[in-house]
């Protein structure tokens, strides 16, 4: 696969789906739970961050039992982590940072790869690095959906994704203005929702916001 057929692919799949749930937990079952909710809820787009516990175990599960769904992983750091994510299945991957050498890495291995960015020179940089898309992380640092308004002008070509303050209000402006995608973490999981097991109120919460993003088409 060539890199602009990647970036196709995964940009697809982001046009129509728009919504990542992104999960860190420290309970491998809780992870599996919460995910499997978000996808009965609607979404597509499942992120294990790598700094939780036991990813990779949650991930290869995922992969099993929700095979309609894109199953990544976020906080790589390294090459060996995203060789591990790798192993484990992951479908993507996300970094907080932008690292050429991780980015050349994932494009080698066909899997979409969204490093994290802010500034335009950084967002510039991921883009020609080959990314298949560009994290802005964190958004609520430069103004949120005024700031991805903003960026528009210059680098409207560029796919972003928003993370890092995108909230239940927040994630249907930001697409709006002209974000991809949202990350959404806490805001859909709700610690005491989680900590009560108040399952009904979490799929509610999560299938409102899906129905407010997913492209109809």
């Amino acid at each position: 696969m060539t890199l602009t057929t990647l970036r196709e692919t995964w940009g697809q799949c982001l046009r129509h789906h728009r919504l990542i749930a992104v999960l860190r937990t420290d309970s491998p079952e809780l992870a599996i739970t919460l995910a499997e909710l978000a996808a009965q809820a609607g979404v597509r787009l499942i992120e294990i961050t790598w700094n939780s516990t036991q990813p990779e175990r949650v991930i290869s599960h995922l992969r099993q039992s929700l095979p309609h769904c894109w199953v990544g992983t976020g906080t790589v750091l390294t090459p060996i982590d995203l060789q591990q994510a790798l192993a484990c299945g992951s479908q993507f991957c996300f970094t907080p940072h932008t690292n050429p050498l991780l980015i050349e890495q994932a494009v080698r291995a066909n899997i979409p790869i969204i490093p994290g960015a802010l500034t335009p020179t950084e967002i510039v940089t991921a883009w020609q690095a080959g990314a298949s898309a560009v994290k802005v992380f964190p958004i609520q640092a430069l103004g949120g959906v005024t700031y991805i308004q903003a960026l528009q002008g210059p680098l409207g070509s560029i796919p972003l994704i928003p993370t890092g303050g995108v909230t239940v209000q927040n994630a249907a402006p930001l697409i709006q203005a002209g974000a991809i995608a949202v990350g959404l973490a806490g805001q859909l999981f709700p610690p005491a929702w989680v900590q009560s097991q108040d399952w009904p109120a979490i799929h509610q919460r999560i299938q409102q916001v899906v129905n407010s993003l997913v492209d109809p088409t």
